[in-house]
């Protein structure tokens, strides 16, 4: 914990966040509705894949040694139809006609596709001078063996992965519990978005921000917000924390006047880890814990909000759902940029693909307090403290939220 007035590094402030992630447990939903959750349980293959010899293009099936032989002339015997049981070839010197997703017909063993055969009268008349064994023909087990994972515990599922949970039959599936969260705003300058407000007034835009970007994570957050009353902000507080396993705030963590929430937080015994980043935009950010609800407190300037929340809370999150929830990625800076404060600052960038590079285009905005500015940009490029010149081709950390 750090001591009153002291700033922490951004590396240290991170440490301390992921030292104390949690696991929420395990539950079983149905798999339609896992997309985007984080898969607790090894998925295996119920039978080899694919499970018979598939015909895997439309057209006649035959034995390739007799036309090897020279036979070009096939009588067809009947049809091999996707869905329908195997059949078998009676005669080795005929043919089946055989549909993609097929099972191959016994006594046959490769397929040649109707665009190279003409049909008259039953009789099918193979137009090339070559075929190989086993030709259009998708092997038994070729894909995977009976057992074999085709998922890893802890991966985030995908529709990919939604397919493949259809494939071994697997209708429920074991998903990491998410916690509960809460998003509160404090200050009387905020009015709803439906609102027209006072000359003296804005519109509460945070929490949408914040609740946004943790819908792209499954939470459903609830979203709360309570005027700069001490006793209103300590009886609204001391309830929550104990419904919710985190509790996110926006406002109320500087030095003004009516920035009661460190000082609440702490007459609720709330434990300080620390108050105070070494970074730009976002110093203030307060996080603690009591119990089992952590406490992500971020400054109230929409910027410094939305930064504090990517940089610290979806790593928090990830690490405690054991997955990984936001690649790490870096970016080239696209020109000379200069910041004197000692400070790790997170500049606000313009991603370009160039020929298969990223470059970082700084547009930094008018200070934390420009929410318009993100979206004229992509990222945060990840500018360390101990330098105060950043030049042009130089290689820096990059935390995206738009791709």
């Amino acid at each position: 914990m750090n001591d009153k007035g002291t700033l922490i590094s951004v590396e240290d402030a991170l440490d301390i966040v992921l030292g104390e992630t949690r696991k929420f447990g395990i539950e079983e939903i149905d798999f339609k509705l896992s997309d985007g959750r984080i898969l607790k349980e090894e998925i295996k293959a119920d039978r080899e894949m694919p499970p018979f010899d598939r015909v895997s293009m439309d057209g006649i099936a035959l034995k390739s040694t007799v036309f090897k032989s020279g036979k070009r002339h096939f009588k067809i015997e009947n049809i091999q139809a996707a869905g329908s049981k195997q059949l078998t070839l009676a005669h080795d010197e005929n043919c089946l006609e055989a549909m993609t997703g097929a099972m191959l017909p016994l006594g046959t063993d490769a397929v040649v596709p109707y665009e190279q055969v003409s049909i008259v009268s039953g009789i099918a008349h193979v137009e090339v001078e070559d075929i190989s064994h086993f030709q259009n023909v998708h092997k038994k087990g070729l894909d995977r063996q009976k057992n074999e994972v085709l998922i890893a515990k802890n991966t985030k599922i995908s529709p990919a992965e939604i397919g493949v949970l259809a494939t071994v039959g697997k209708a429920v599936v074991k998903v990491a519990v998410l916690p509960k969260v809460a998003i509160i705003s404090t200050g009387d300058e905020l009015v709803d978005v439906d609102q027209i407000p006072a000359p003296f007034q804005i519109r509460k835009s945070n929490v949408h921000t914040l609740d946004s970007l943790l819908k792209r994570f499954k939470l459903n957050a609830d979203i709360f917000h309570i005027s700069d009353d001490k006793e209103q902000l300590r009886k609204k507080i001391s309830s929550l924390l104990k419904a919710y396993d985190v509790l996110m705030f926006s406002g109320a963590v500087s030095k003004g006047k009516f920035d009661y929430l460190p000082e609440i937080l702490d007459e609720l015994d709330v434990q300080k880890l620390f108050h105070k980043v070494r970074q730009r935009p976002g110093k203030p950010f307060w996080f603690g814990k009591k119990d089992e609800t952590t406490f992500f407190a971020y400054p109230g300037n929409p910027v410094s909000t939305f930064v504090s929340c990517l940089k610290y809370f979806v790593p928090w999150l990830a690490k405690s759902l054991e997955t990984d929830l936001q690649h790490e990625s870096f970016a080239i800076l696209a020109e000379d940029f200069p910041f004197l404060p000692e400070l790790t600052y997170f500049l606000q960038v313009k991603i370009v693909n160039t020929e298969g590079k990223l470059m970082a285009f700084p547009k930094a905005g008018n200070g934390s307090g420009d929410l318009a500015n993100l979206s004229r940009n992509d990222g945060f490029l990840e500018l360390p403290s101990h330098r105060t010149e950043f030049k042009k081709g130089e290689v820096f950390p990059l935390i995206q939220y738009r791709y």
